[in-house]
C-alpha cells in the first residue's frame, strides 16, 4: 500500500481547505469545499449525517478529495480518489480537532437548529477516510490513487 509522501501529507495536515467530489444519483458530480486531515494512512473529511455528500457516499462510495496549498494555489495540488468509508467512531473528537485547526476553537460550534431542520439532518457526525493506493479499484475509506500535480510555472 503506497502512502502520501511528506510534502503531500503536509497539504492535508496544514491549514488548507480541500474539495470533495461525490456522485449524485443522476451521475453528475457534487463538489463541496471541506476541512481535511490525514492520519498517516487515510485522508479524512468530517461531515454530518443527512448532508448530501454523506448521502451520496452511502449510495456510491466513489469520491475524490483535492487539496491546494492556501499560501500559493499555483504551487501544485494533491488529489486522492477511491472508495470512501463512513466512520462514526471518533467523528465528534475529529470535528473538534478540525475546529481547533481551522477556527482556533476547542469545540466545533454545532449547526444552528434552523439549518438542521432545513437539511432534515441528524446532527450526529461522521467522517470519511480515503487511503492512497496505487489503483482506483481499491475499497475502503477514501482509499484510492493519489495524483500530485503542479501548475507548470
Amino acid at each position: 500500500m503506497a502512502t502520501l509522501n511528506e510534502k503531500q501529507a503536509e497539504l492535508f495536515t496544514d491549514r488548507n481547505w480541500g474539495v470533495i467530489a461525490t456522485i449524485r444519483p443522476d451521475g453528475s458530480p457534487h463538489v463541496t469545499p471541506v476541512w481535511i486531515d490525514y492520519d498517516g494512512e487515510y485522508v479524512l473529511v468530517n461531515s454530518a449525517h443527512g448532508r448530501t455528500k454523506v448521502i451520496n457516499i452511502e449510495r456510491d462510495p466513489r469520491a475524490t478529495v483535492t487539496v491546494l496549498p492556501a499560501a500559493d494555489q499555483q504551487a501544485g495540488y494533491v488529489m486522492v480518489s477511491g472508495a470512501a468509508t463512513l466512520v462514526d467512531e471518533g467523528a465528534l473528537e475529529h470535528i473538534n480537532m478540525l475546529a481547533k485547526k481551522y477556527l482556533g476553537e476547542d469545540k466545533y460550534p454545532l449547526p444552528r437548529p434552523r439549518r438542521a431542520a432545513r437539511d432534515h439532518q441528524d446532527p450526529s457526525r461522521t467522517r470519511r477516510r480515503l487511503r492512497r493506493r496505487r489503483r482506483l479499484d481499491a475499497a475502503g475509506a477514501i482509499r484510492g490513487r493519489a495524483c500530485a500535480g503542479t501548475s507548470g510555472r
